[in-house]
């Protein structure tokens, strides 16, 4: 992009898209119009009606400073403060793991279960941005959740979130690792996590975006990715209902060793593995057993 050009936006989306292209980034056109829209203060849609305009200078530098991070490997939903998940959208920063299509596939079977069972309190562990709790809360009117996290700046985000989404009346946010912060309170119908699950080993090999960006804390499972969901299984029996559910997000190819640090847990019972849109076995569950 040179200076002295009057780009219009048509002009500044396609050469931004090509040039997005050629750095190999997933979306380059879907990168290139949330930068934009974010940068010129519009929807995406309206970038569309606006193809011929040109910018003022101030906003197509702004445009070419996020252009400049993202080429750097700073991941689109930091640099526009924002990501959708669950069709709400959510305010992120660097505090908090940008939430993922794949942790919708979690948030659908507790939906599912929840509406058929009647849940009324429901706890999520390892809440970051909030995206799980709340998303459960604005789907289960009749539900309160209870999420935590072990960081004090992720639930700030995560409140800010409930708040924006006028759900911060039912759902309580609490400090402190896994289910320390619940122990002696009323049981739950079900508990739900999407926990660090990275083997430490991999977390070096993982995109730029990823690595050098998002909280370590949210990604490092421990030497073989299990370290935190071992500790959620061993500490669930006591704080879940009987019939009461467990589900929880784990990597590829995690599943059957999950499944089977159930087995060996006095108090649950495996069901059968919950597969996402590209069919990975994505939510090991289980049930506390009378």
């Amino acid at each position: 992009m040179q200076p002295e050009t009057k780009w219009t936006v048509g002009e500044l989306l396609d050469w931004t898209a090509k040039y997005f292209a050629q750095k190999q980034f997933d979306s380059p056109r879907l990168d290139a119009e949330i930068l934009l829209a974010h940068a010129l203060k519009k929807k995406r849609i309206d970038l569309y009606v606006s193809h011929d305009q040109v910018p003022e200078q101030q906003l197509r530098d702004t445009f070419r400073e996020l252009v400049k991070q993202r080429t750097e490997g700073c991941p689109v939903a930091y640099l526009v403060g924002k990501k959708e998940f669950f069709g709400l959208d959510f305010q992120v920063n660097q505090n908090v793991l940008i939430p993922r299509p794949d942790t919708e596939c979690l948030v659908d079977a507790a939906l599912r279960l929840a509406k058929k069972e009647a849940w009324k309190r429901i706890l999520d562990i390892g809440t970051g941005s909030g995206c799980i709790a709340i998303a459960l809360a604005k789907h289960l009117p009749g539900s309160t959740v209870c999420a935590v996290d072990i960081s004090e700046k992720a639930l700030e985000v995560a409140r800010g979130n409930a708040r924006n989404h006028q759900l911060d009346t039912r759902v309580e946010f609490l400090c402190g690792s896994l289910l320390g912060p619940i122990v002696g309170r009323e049981l739950f119908d079900a508990i739900v996590s999407n926990p660090p699950y990275i083997p430490a080993k991999e977390i070096e090999e993982l995109e730029v975006g990823v690595k050098k960006y998002e909280p370590r804390s949210a990604l490092d499972g421990g030497p073989e990715g299990l370290d935190i969901i071992s500790e959620i299984i061993k500490q669930v029996p006591a704080s879940l209902k009987n019939g009461g559910h467990l589900l929880i997000e784990v990597g590829v190819g995690q599943a059957e060793a999950v499944g089977n640090l159930i087995k060996d847990t006095v108090g649950l019972e495996s069901l059968p593995t919950i597969s996402d849109g590209s069919q990975i076995q994505r939510v090991v569950h289980a049930r506390k057993v009378f």
